[in-house]
């Protein structure tokens, strides 16, 4: 189910060859949770500390 604020199936496919990938490091959010993360602060204007948990810090 695609919420209201985030990404398509085909826009996720569109923005995959652009985002860096990260070999090193700990466990991450995958890309497409980020950018919907993002746009849902961007469109709705809350604070960074009030993204729903989904979006994960």
């Amino acid at each position: 189910m695609i919420r209201r604020h985030e990404l398509s199936d085909r826009e996720g496919e569109l923005l995959a060859p652009l985002t860096p990938r990260a070999d090193t490091g700990g466990a991450r959010a995958g890309d497409r949770q980020v950018v919907n993360g993002m746009v849902h602060k961007i469109r709705t204007g809350i604070s960074w500390r009030d993204l729903p948990e989904r979006y994960r810090p």
